[in-house]
């Protein structure tokens, strides 16, 4: 979670309210009274491995074993709590992650007042080189994902396997190396309610077509760079044309 973010959030919750951490397994915010997670108490603060933080939001575990719920967040049985029964849910790095975000906002918005989410900005997740130069994003994340924090409104899209296979569909690790810590994220305080939404789109060349306007609204590649490699790819679908009537 951004650091300035989780100050903010400690600032804002009151000292009886009841806190959930949805997803906070690798790094739990202390301060939930709750945690929600497929992976067991007795290995949270799984990034302390990497060197990472163990925990946020103070040393002092407000949580315990009896209070860490084990579960498939995403298997559409409704959360163990009741409607706006949860003065606060935190949600960061997490729903990136899930086959099913859209049914984990629906569960957030019944139980909680108001809340947290973070994800990873669309921009950080379009750059290639987080753990290899040929890959955009983690390898295991299964979303696009953009929140405008005016409208309270998110939008998910899958992240199609096409990101990965042409450099201008996705953008350059130079790029992701010039980007400051709070433009690799993105984030959400919300009260009460927020809208969501996925967004769906069929076909290669049509998800080759947002792909490619994304990276060209953010970082975009020379003129001359692309119209040669609209070249090499015209060129190409020739030599493929050309090889199946050979063959048949």
């Amino acid at each position: 979670m951004f650091e300035p973010n989780v100050q903010r959030a400690l600032a804002a919750i009151r000292p009886d309210d009841v806190v959930l951490d949805i997803g906070g397994w690798a790094c739990p915010f202390n301060r939930a009274n709750y945690v929600l997670d497929a992976q067991p108490y007795e290995t949270r603060g799984y990034y302390k491995k990497f060197g990472g933080l163990a925990f946020q939001a103070g040393e002092k575990e407000y949580f315990s074993r009896d209070t860490w719920i084990v579960r498939d967040i995403c298997d559409h049985a409704p959360f163990p709590f009741a409607d706006k029964s949860i003065d606060w849910v935190i949600c960061s790095h997490t729903l990136e992650d899930l086959r099913d975000p859209l049914w984990v906002c629906h569960e957030m918005i019944r139980i909680a007042k108001r809340g947290y989410i973070e994800v990873p900005s669309r921009v950080a997740e379009s750059s290639r080189g987080w753990e290899d130069p040929r890959i955009a994003g983690l390898t295991h994340h299964r979303w696009l994902i953009d929140i405008d924090a005016e409208r309270q409104h998110i939008k998910f899209m899958m992240k199609f396997h096409q990101i990965h296979t042409h450099w201008r569909l996705s953008l350059p690790a130079q790029y992701l190396r010039t980007l400051p810590v709070e433009a690799t994220v993105q984030w959400l305080f919300w009260d009460d309610t927020f809208s969501y939404e996925e967004v769906t789109i069929h076909g290669i060349p049509e998800q080759q077509v947002e792909l490619a306007r994304f990276v060209q609204a953010v970082h975009p590649y020379p003129a001359w760079r692309l119209g040669l490699a609209s070249l090499a790819r015209r060129a190409a679908g020739v030599r493929a044309r050309v090889a199946a009537r050979l063959r048949g």
